[in-house]
């Protein structure tokens, strides 16, 4: 197979995209013919990551082929929700940005977006059929879109097929049920060893599973439904794995190469597609001895939760048609792809997923699972939402605390959190 070069740093969590800084884009501008602005041949773009090595080089070929040199600012992601915010009351920014998807409704509502819809209808590399439905739907509040995708990420499991193998299963689980029975057999083979990992930290997780389960997180009116039967099973059946052994209760503390790798205290868990990387890079003990699936199919699907970034404009920007020249430069399929090379992100240019680089066998389920993949509510209060259902869960999985009760207090508090 192809080895991803460099794992992505962290897990790239939904609540932890981010990026940008307070800083402003003052530079000289001059009416086109067109009665939009340009600058002196430069474009500033705000970047989440090491802008040296994974996209600098991108953009090096964007120079080349229009002359326009790229100011790129890279922005450490601890950092970036705070100096958005920043930039947004100084109303200082750059021309064009990095969005994480689950932020681009706080700003949107802030203002601090353009609405570039105008560019999306009229040019074929902003074209929204070219990308992945589940992206494009981040991009777009009110019928108006505020960015274009710019790289997807799904979940998937991943599991070792020695130890299934071992413990009677041939494939990987096809199904809740299957997940389980896999999970409780795997937690068998020895004192503190587990089947598949239930997170408990991640602020997609539970939702993900309620989804497969039917559950409608949210009505038509925004009104928490986690009350009903289709979520509260989902939490028992997630817990009933915890309790019975199937799946630690606290984290670990360990690596990947300790809980994937060696003997395989955790052979199930399910992530985004930088863990390939990191299993390559950390666990090469294990090379040949594991694989990649689509979920388990839950009672009514097996949706799974797409995240990724966005590339936006700043609202205050005089500099908008270098700004849009550089979206439609970065969202072609054969820039995604360099983009792959250099950060492991996958394209959310689905031209470029018929590519030979993502034509393996760990890629492809990513590929697939796409298909069937959604985003979270895009709502600016969703994150503290999932963190209050993670305080929740802890109460049940460690306390003992009924299901039914916790989910109840819970749909109250994110009534209040909404209101």
């Amino acid at each position: 197979m192809k080895k991803f070069r460099k794992a992505l740093v962290g897990s790239l969590s939904l609540a932890t995209i981010g990026l940008l800084a307070a800083c402003g884009n003052n530079e000289e501008t001059e009416t086109t013919s067109s009665g939009g602005t340009e600058s002196s041949g430069e474009v500033t773009f705000w970047f989440m990551g090491d802008g040296n090595e994974q996209i600098q080089p991108i953009l090096d070929d964007f120079t080349e082929e229009t002359g326009i040199a790229v100011n790129v600012q890279s922005i450490p992601w601890s950092a970036a929700h705070d100096r958005l915010l920043t930039s947004v009351a100084s109303g200082e920014g750059p021309d064009v940005v990095q969005m994480g998807t689950t932020w681009m409704s706080e700003f949107v509502d802030a203002g601090a977006l353009m609405d570039i819809s105008e560019y999306v209808e009229s040019s074929e590399d902003l074209n929204p059929e070219n990308f992945y439905e589940g992206n494009v739907a981040t991009t777009e509040f009110d019928g108006a879109y505020y960015g274009i995708p710019w790289y997807t990420e799904t979940r998937a499991l991943y599991y070792r097929t020695d130890l299934l193998e071992e413990a009677g299963f041939s494939e990987a689980p096809a199904d809740w049920d299957e997940l389980k029975e896999a999970a409780l057999a795997l937690s068998k083979r020895g004192d503190n060893m587990y089947g598949f990992n239930v997170d408990n930290f991640d602020q997609t997780f539970a939702f993900m599973f309620a989804r497969q389960n039917g559950a409608e997180l949210l009505n038509e009116n925004n009104e928490p439904q986690f009350t009903q039967p289709e979520f509260i099973e989902t939490i028992e059946y997630l817990n009933s794995i915890v309790q019975e052994g199937g799946s630690p209760a606290q984290d670990l503390g360990l690596d990947i190469s300790q809980t994937f790798g060696g003997e395989g205290i955790v052979p199930m868990f399910i992530s985004g597609p930088w863990m390939i990387s990191v299993i390559n890079e950390n666990a090469p003990d294990i090379e040949g001895k594991w694989a990649t699936a689509v979920l388990p199919e839950g009672p009514v699907n097996n949706l799974s939760n797409t995240g990724g970034a966005n590339l936006s404009i700043w609202n205050n920007t005089e500099n908008v048609d270098n700004a849009v020249l550089l979206l439609e430069f970065l969202a072609r399929p054969e820039n995604q792809l360099a983009f792959l090379e250099t950060s492991s992100s996958l394209p959310a240019n689905m031209e470029a997923w018929e590519d030979e680089q993502l034509q393996n066998e760990f890629i492809t389920p990513f590929g697939e699972q796409l298909e069937n993949s959604e985003h979270m509510p895009l709502l600016p209060e969703w994150e503290e939402i999932a963190q209050t259902y993670i305080n929740h869960w802890e109460q049940i999985r460690l306390g003992g605390a009924d299901v039914t009760e916790q989910m109840e207090i819970f749909n109250e508090e994110a009534a209040g959190i909404l209101d």
